[in-house]
């Protein structure tokens, strides 16, 4: 199918259809990461093999599976943290949390290789559990993990992280799990855009028992709306 748009327009007269090869990167790059919103934020900590410190937030970031349990992020191009993992082949997930958010941000920029991030963002590193680089003593959370795989693409660079270690500060801690609301995640938008958590809901996964028999949509569940404190 041809591409229904040139370009991003001002405004849609009909539907937007579009493939990677149709736009310039950068525009194509714009509407995916406006599409697939919110996501979490790894701030990935690692070290060279020479011991150089690296902070850096990661928002193509996800939970991959869980028997083993696997993290991944994705780079784009080689960048400090890529080449550290590869070198040491470990790496810890910090959870970026709105209490760090400019924090995390700094660690953003295009800091020569020789630079340690968590100086500059005056964060605190201390030791990880199971793996060589440290984790930021002030987030909240924390997964450490060994490299399994880097998958190349082009310039993509997905990197597959089975997890060995998890830490959670007390303070996310409610009822036997860790509260969503305490935790305060960041939520990655697209540009310079972030959010945090707004209205949270329960909603049960259907079981076939309930659902054998009626016109499907009958035993829907709906959701319940979990109440701010």
């Amino acid at each position: 199918m041809a591409a229904s748009h040139a370009a991003p327009p001002r405004t849609l007269d009909r539907a937007l259809e579009v493939g990677p090869e149709d736009w310039r990167e950068r525009d194509f790059y714009q509407l995916m990461t406006a599409l697939v919103i919110p996501r979490p934020v790894g701030w990935i900590s690692s070290v060279s093999a020479a011991g150089v410190r690296n902070l850096a937030p990661y928002s193509y970031f996800n939970l991959m599976g869980s028997d083993p349990f696997y993290v991944a992020f994705g780079s784009t191009t080689v960048k400090d943290t890529l080449t550290n993992v590869r070198e040491t082949r470990q790496f810890v997930a910090n959870i970026a949390t709105m209490h760090l958010l400019d924090k995390m941000s700094f660690t953003s920029g295009d800091y020569p290789s020789e630079e340690d991030e968590f100086g500059w963002a005056d964060l605190t590193p201390v030791p990880s559990a199971k793996v060589r680089p440290p984790r930021v003593a002030e987030a909240r959370a924390h997964i450490e993990c060994e490299l399994v795989q880097v998958v190349t693409d082009g310039n993509t660079n997905i990197v597959l992280g089975r997890i060995v270690h998890a830490h959670v500060d007390p303070s996310v801690w409610k009822d036997g799990r860790v509260d969503p609301l305490l935790l305060d995640p960041v939520c990655r938008l697209s540009g310079s855009g972030y959010a945090s958590l707004g209205t949270l809901f329960s909603l049960p996964r259907p079981e076939w028992k309930n659902v054998k028999g009626t016109r499907g949509h009958e035993a829907m569940p709906r959701a319940v709306v979990r109440a701010r404190k």
